[in-house]
């Protein structure tokens, strides 16, 4: 697509639905086995996501996502998800730079996300990103520790 810049991230549409589906299974097949159940953002409603403004995808083909949902005081990063293909890249820098500018879009002054404890990847990346430990806390099969980032 000529005039298209693929370091942009911009809202999903409809037509993006497969490809948002296709980045997601990729980012999150290999934790199954490490973490015994199915990750949470494989078996999301990517359809309804995406027709609700939640989906943010980066890349020409789609090579990254991040799914968020504005809550009162706070926006909440449902998901990110980096292509395998596209590790390496900044891909996921780009995306977390812009759930912060989102945020503040919004008005919002908080970030929160959570991480299967066993994706122990996620707990060097976003502490990096200034996103700080509230709790540990176990939801059905998921052994989740949840973080926060305030904006300033």
């Amino acid at each position: 697509m000529s005039g298209v810049n693929p370091e942009r991230v911009r809202p999903a549409v409809a037509g993006d639905v497969p490809a948002v589906q296709a980045v997601t299974d990729a980012a999150y097949r290999p934790y199954i086995e490490r973490i015994g159940v199915v990750p949470q953002p494989m078996e999301a409603d990517h359809a309804a996501n995406v027709a609700a403004g939640r989906v943010f995808v980066t890349g020409e083909p789609v090579d990254g996502l991040v799914v968020v949902e504005a809550f009162a005081g706070h926006l909440f990063l449902d998901s990110v998800a980096v292509h395998p293909d596209a590790h390496g890249r900044g891909v996921g820098r780009r995306l977390l730079r812009f759930v912060d500018a989102r945020a503040r879009e919004l008005g919002l002054g908080e970030i929160r996300l959570y991480t299967n404890a066993l994706m122990w990847e996620n707990q060097k990346i976003y502490p990096k990103y200034g996103y700080e430990v509230v709790e540990r806390r176990v939801d059905g099969p998921y052994d989740r520790i949840h973080y926060r980032k305030l904006l300033d």
